[in-house]
């Protein structure tokens, strides 16, 4: 895993909480689905699939998420900006591509208790 500077977490939160800051509850659903992953309460791809839908339509914090992922997983999306959003991961050892969201992503499992 690479290592997470303080720094640019800091940075990223900023961003978040400006780019959401007439709308709160975005800010404070991004704490919280952070606190699930620490928990490890969801797992990799489900923390990549709360927060690229929690921020679909904003590129920059979709992609800007990926500072905080292990090795190996990356949001992308495409280049052209057509149609909607769609995040995807490259599991480490992996080569085939996952849909995480948007058209033809499988339902998202329901939060472990």
């Amino acid at each position: 895993m690479r290592e997470l500077r303080v720094e640019d977490a800091l940075l990223y939160l900023d961003q978040v909480k400006v780019e959401f800051g007439d709308r709160p509850h975005i800010y404070n659903e991004f704490l919280d689905i952070m606190k699930t992953f620490k928990t490890h309460q969801i797992d990799t791809p489900g923390v990549i699939r709360r927060v690229s839908n929690l921020f679909q339509g904003n590129r920059k914090l979709v992609l800007g998420f990926n500072t905080f992922l292990p090795e190996g997983y990356k949001i992308e999306l495409p280049e052209d900006g057509n149609g909607p959003p769609v995040a995807v991961f490259r599991a480490p050892g992996e080569t085939i591509t996952h849909i995480l969201s948007g058209p033809g992503a499988p339902p998202p499992p329901e939060p472990q208790k």
